[in-house]
């Protein structure tokens, strides 16, 4: 009977933490993770210890290539244990603990700006890709020869765009090629102007040109994924881009080839939707979702700032990686916003098993910001720093007597006129504090308080100073399928 409707008591300590993934051979090892660079890279600084990160899916190798790196080089190597958060992310902050002088992040990565300095080599990985077959694609789908058309790929494909862009040349007059926006070597002079920097990409445009003049042919994805809408380095790519502009993917292994309009519409259909969500909301959720990204704390701040204007209340929750059993323990909390890096934001968007919509900060942005867009930019912004003072994209809140402030707003989901705001910017443009207006006052001081009244079960009641004092006892003993007292029925 106990083995019908439960697992055995020895199946908890036997259970496995997961799958490393599969190994690679130890005569590929130099090629697939690139040790004759990493060497070169640790030479060069000097460096006597070194991190190494790797994703989940690669820590199979770990030993293997810590082993060789340390051999070759003559340095300390260590591996850096699990991450609170993304694995995409350079862990800056796990790396200073353990007193290293430089890391090597092995695998996808977002490419975000860390908010430490700390010499980092990525290794972004080496994925087969037919070219001929890729190339026979693009020519599929792009018939036009002089339509400008951009490359780009995932991370693993990267090193075949040029490859690719040369047998493409030849008929295709305007064509650019992307590439990883890799940290530039300490002390190095580019004479050349810099090129644009977004999605984690550079893009060499040509005096005069402007990215959304160009569509986009992808090189990346599998096909054996069940639901592509969980890559989110191509939905980044998809939210991002300029609407009405052609957007293809092209497989690696097989040359199959699909028109993304049909899924960046969804995609931007749902963010419009998280908006409306964000709007009727009362209470949000800041959720803290990196410590290592450059410019996080002032990103909360802005947020905070931005949710008080809108007249809402917010909290600030430090969980780690977001879980749906994590998020459940806050019911009050009408919308969670996640602070992350541009993958981390959209890594946990597609699930349905959380109790409230999780957001990412453009959404916020839109939703408590009356001026919010302003005409020209894209629909959506991928990262949190673009919303932030200093970025081109950044919107600044109207000043307090803005007539944008009192517009009358219907919500799309409930049909219900939403009243304006009852907060307020301050006047002082050397303050962020925010005053409430005189006509109006707050009726309710705190949400969480009255979410806790109207419950029925308010918690355990501490009867204070009715309980006897009695002395300690010997409890139960074992666990709770099977206590030692219960027999073995």
């Amino acid at each position: 009977m106990e083995s019908t409707f439960s697992s055995p008591a020895e199946a908890a300590l036997q259970r496995e933490a997961g799958a490393a993934g599969l190994r690679t051979p130890l005569g590929d090892l130099d090629r697939v993770y690139e040790l004759e660079r990493v060497v070169g890279f640790v030479r060069d600084l000097w460096c006597q210890r070194v991190a190494l990160q790797f994703p989940d899916q690669l820590l199979g190798d770990a030993g293997a290539v810590a082993a060789r790196l340390e051999e070759a080089t003559g340095s300390k190597v260590f591996i850096l244990g699990d991450t609170a958060y993304g694995s995409c992310c350079v862990d800056v902050l796990g790396a200073e603990q353990a007193g290293a002088q430089a890391l090597v992040h092995f695998g996808p990565a977002c490419l975000s700006p860390p908010a430490r300095p700390l010499p980092t080599a990525f290794v972004l990985g080496q994925r087969s890709v037919a070219l001929e077959l890729c190339a026979k694609a693009f020519e599929a789908q792009n018939p036009d020869p002089t339509a400008p058309v951009v490359l780009l790929s995932e991370p693993a494909c990267a090193h075949a765009l040029e490859a690719l862009a040369t047998l493409l040349r030849p008929r295709y007059l305007d064509l650019l090629v992307s590439s990883p926006a890799l940290p530039l070597p300490m002390g190095s002079l580019n004479p050349d102007p810099e090129p644009l920097e977004r999605f984690g990409r550079r893009f060499p445009l040509a005096p005069g040109r402007c990215l959304e003049e160009y569509g986009a042919f992808y090189v990346g994805g599998s096909e054996a994924i069940s639901d592509p809408d969980l890559d989110p380095d191509l939905s980044r790519l998809l939210l991002g881009w300029a609407p009405g502009r052609p957007f293809s993917s092209c497989c690696p292994d097989t040359g199959r080839t699909q028109d993304e309009g049909a899924r960046a519409w969804r995609l931007r259909a749902r963010r419009r939707y998280l908006v409306e969500r964000a709007r009727d909301a009362r209470v949000v959720g800041l959720l803290a979702g990196t410590l290592g990204v450059a410019r996080h704390r002032e990103a909360l701040a802005h947020l905070q700032n931005l949710i008080q204007a809108a007249g809402k209340r917010s909290y600030v929750l430090a969980l780690g990686r977001p879980t749906p059993a994590k998020l459940a323990n806050f019911p009050e909390v009408d919308v969670f916003v996640l602070v992350a890096c541009p993958l981390g934001a959209l890594a946990t968007q597609p699930s349905g098993s959380f109790f409230r919509p999780v957001l990412a900060p453009c959404e916020l942005e839109a939703a408590c910001n009356p001026a919010w867009p302003p005409p020209g930019l894209a629909p959506h912004l991928t990262h949190y720093a673009d919303l932030l003072p200093g970025s081109p994209f950044h919107v600044p809140l109207p000043p307090p007597d803005s007539e944008l402030w009192d517009t009358p707003d219907v919500s799309l989901i409930t049909g219900d006129l939403r009243p304006p705001p009852a907060w307020k910017p301050s006047t002082d443009p050397g303050c962020s504090a925010l005053t409430p207006r005189p006509q109006l006052e707050l009726a309710e001081s705190s949400p969480a308080a009255s979410f806790l009244s109207s419950r029925s079960w308010q918690g355990l009641q501490p009867c204070l100073g009715q309980t006897p004092v009695t002395a300690a006892v010997s409890g139960r003993r074992g666990i709770a399928i099977a206590y030692e007292d219960e027999g073995s029925s």
